[in-house]
């Protein structure tokens, strides 16, 4: 059986659709880190986004684990032109395709972007690659990244697990055996 463990980096506080952009995360709540970093297995290893926000994460949490390079593929969703722009700002210039993107989110793209089809193939690779290699696994990554694999999880549609709320540093555990994928917690906040 492998396990994994996805965590979402630390806040950005920035107001927009954040995908590829390079940004910061507030790392400043030590003690949440702590938290975090204590409730992780300890003999797992580490690794993240190639993302800034995701690496400065893993770092703060990797407390003496094995670190493996970080990975391009599990990057936050490519928002093509809608990134760094607010919901608000998506809708007014493409009013039909951003209710789109939201309501049947499997095939849609934003104008430049990758559907969730896309981005979901993409990290299903590199998870799949990393789960075979290793029983426990710290995965340091992103909101949408993160809810892909809950997707397969839990067997659902895309549009159903949007539904989910995933905090920055919290964790998402999920467990890959014989019988195939299941969900052990969601949004946990050690």
């Amino acid at each position: 059986m492998t396990r994994l463990f996805l965590v979402r980096h630390g806040p950005t506080h920035a107001r927009g659709m954040v995908g590829w952009s390079d940004l910061p995360a507030d790392l400043s709540d030590r003690a949440a880190l702590e938290r975090l970093s204590a409730h992780l297995p300890r003999g797992a290893v580490v690794v993240s986004s190639d993302l800034t926000r995701a690496v400065t994460t893993a770092d703060a949490i990797q407390d003496g684990r094995t670190r493996l390079p970080h990975e391009e593929d599990l990057r936050e969703f490519h928002f093509g032109e809608w990134e760094m722009k607010t919901a608000r700002e998506i809708g007014d210039t493409h009013p039909e395709l951003s209710r789109a993107y939201w309501t049947d989110p499997g095939p849609v793209r934003p104008p430049g972007g990758e559907s969730w089809n896309d981005a979901k193939a993409r990290v299903d690779r590199v998870i799949d690659r990393l789960a075979a290699d290793h029983s426990d696994l710290i995965v340091v990554a992103h909101f949408g990244v993160i809810l892909t694999q809950l997707q397969r999880a839990l067997g659902g549609a895309a549009s159903e697990v949007l539904a989910h709320r995933i905090d920055t540093l919290s964790v998402t555990e999920v467990e890959i055996g014989a019988d195939g994928w299941r969900s052990a917690a969601i949004n946990h906040l050690p």
